[in-house]
C-alpha cells in the first residue's frame, strides 16, 4: 500500500509542477520577425500570438500576397519557438527527476 500512496504523491507532484510549467509558459515571449523586420511576432511560451508588427514600408511597393506571407512566416517561427522551449521543459519534468524512497 506504501508503494501505491507513492505514486500519488508523485501524480500530485507531477501535475503541480506541470501547472506552474503552464503559468511559466503564459508568461514568457517569444519573437520572431520576417522580411528583414518587416513583420515582427510575439507569442507566448504557448504559442499564442500577443502582437503583431508591420513596417509601413511594407506597404510601399508589395501586395497583400506578400504581407500575408510574411505574417505566416514570423507567426509559425514563433510558435516553432515557443514549442521548442515547451518540449525543452517538459523533458525536465519526466517521472525520472521524482527520486522513489525504498
Amino acid at each position: 500500500m506504501a508503494d501505491l500512496q507513492q505514486i500519488m504523491q508523485l501524480g500530485q507532484q507531477l501535475q503541480g509542477r506541470l501547472q506552474q510549467l503552464e503559468t511559466d509558459l503564459a508568461d514568457r515571449s517569444i519573437d520572431a520577425t520576417a522580411g528583414g523586420g518587416m513583420v515582427r511576432v510575439t507569442v507566448d511560451g504557448r504559442g499564442a500570438l500577443r502582437s503583431l508588427d508591420v513596417d509601413p514600408a511594407v506597404f510601399d511597393d508589395h501586395d497583400a500576397d506578400f504581407l500575408a506571407e510574411l505574417i505566416l512566416s514570423a507567426v509559425s517561427e514563433a510558435q516553432r519557438r515557443a514549442t521548442d522551449e515547451r518540449q525543452a521543459a517538459m523533458q525536465q519534468l519526466q517521472p525520472a527527476s521524482f527520486p522513489m524512497s525504498p
